[in-house]
């Protein structure tokens, strides 16, 4: 069993990010994370994510009626996350904390710049047969290395001309592939025990509760705003993540 503070933060953690996750339908990791690793290890933070981000993800992802064709369409991308992966979970799993602090933060910043800013990115139908690889290997990378799948991939998917239903399943497939690779690159290197298997099953409490009031709340609030918020306090905690590695 964890000790009273470790419960107390993975329970305050996943019931936030599960709130963000039911009312914008993303950010369950970037929350989760970024408390988590407050007294969590990288590698650790990570492996406890693995099965609320799994549970909600596919929930997200089979939400519609259009997981098949999004699913054939974004094929090549998913393969790559899986090859990159398994070329960046040694930095996860053998660097020390503070490099991959530093990696965490300098994503969240981007993440969050890519989600404040107004510019509207387009992939022509064209380019997605050369370009879905190189985007599924590249946040892959990131994904092994940092715990975190949400960069290249979100602005990618939200290039593609897809309606608001069908990006919110586009992402939940993406996102649940992302993390069923990451929990079986960090197994393979001996960094997902029972405990921490334990523990991220304990989490899937906190997450549903959460996601379920988010969900509740959606139509109460402004979802441009608090997007807008969501994105703004992502990059003040990839600041301070950066500022704590280098300290």
């Amino acid at each position: 069993m964890p000790d009273l503070p470790t419960a107390l933060l993975i329970t305050i953690a996943f019931f936030l990010a599960g709130g963000v996750k039911g009312i914008i339908g993303m950010g369950l990791p970037a929350i989760a994370l970024a408390i988590l690793t407050l007294q969590l290890p990288p590698a650790t933070a990570a492996a406890v994510l693995v099965m609320p981000s799994l549970a909600t993800n596919v929930w997200q992802a089979v939400d519609g009626g259009s997981l098949g064709p999004i699913a054939r369409r974004l094929a090549p991308m998913l393969v790559g996350l899986c090859v990159g992966t398994a070329f960046g979970i040694p930095i996860l799993t053998g660097s020390s904390s503070a490099t991959v602090l530093a990696l965490l933060g300098a994503l969240f910043a981007i993440y969050g710049l890519a989600g404040v800013s107004r510019v509207r990115l387009h992939v022509p139908a064209t380019s997605e047969r050369w370009l879905a690889p190189l985007i599924g290997v590249a946040t892959g990378g990131l994904t092994g290395a940092t715990g975190v799948f949400m960069i290249p991939s979100v602005p990618y998917i939200g290039a593609l001309g897809l309606d608001r239903t069908s990006v919110l399943q586009a992402m939940g497939l993406s996102f649940s592939v992302s993390t069923a690779a990451l929990g079986v690159a960090l197994a393979l290197r001996g960094a997902f025990t029972m405990h921490d298997a334990m523990l991220s099953v304990a989490a899937l409490v906190p997450t549903a509760i959460g996601m379920v009031l988010g969900r509740r709340v959606r139509h109460r609030l402004s979802e441009p705003t608090f997007r807008r918020w969501f994105f703004v306090s992502i990059i003040a905690l990839g600041g301070h993540m950066v500022w704590r590695a280098m300290g």
